[in-house]
C-alpha cells in the first residue's frame, strides 16, 4: 500500500478542490470514513529524524539573517538540549 499519509492527503485535497464533482468529493468523505479514521493519520513524530540533521537544520536556523531573534534563541534552545 502507497504511503497512508499522501493517500489522505489526496482525498482531504479532493474534498477541497471546487473543480471536482460532489461523487467525487462524497466518496473521498466515504474513503476517510472507513478507512482513515476521518482521516486522521498518525505522523512520523521526532523518533524517526536523524539527530545530525536536526541539529543541522537548527544551525541553520540560527545563522539564518531572514529569521527573527526569536526563532533564532529557541533554536538555540533545542540545540543546546540536544
Amino acid at each position: 500500500m502507497s504511503n497512508p499519509g499522501n493517500i489522505v492527503g489526496g482525498h482531504k485535497a479532493n474534498i477541497n478542490n471546487p473543480n471536482t464533482s460532489e461523487e467525487a468529493k462524497q466518496h473521498s468523505k466515504e474513503v476517510l470514513d472507513q478507512e482513515f479514521n476521518g482521516g486522521d493519520v498518525p505522523s512520523a513524530g521526532d523518533k524517526d529524524k536523524n539527530p545530525n540533521n536536526v541539529a543541522g537544520g537548527l544551525k541553520a536556523a540560527i545563522n539564518n539573517p531572514s529569521l527573527g531573534q526569536d526563532s533564532k534563541d529557541m533554536a538555540q534552545e533545542k540545540l543546546d538540549a540536544m
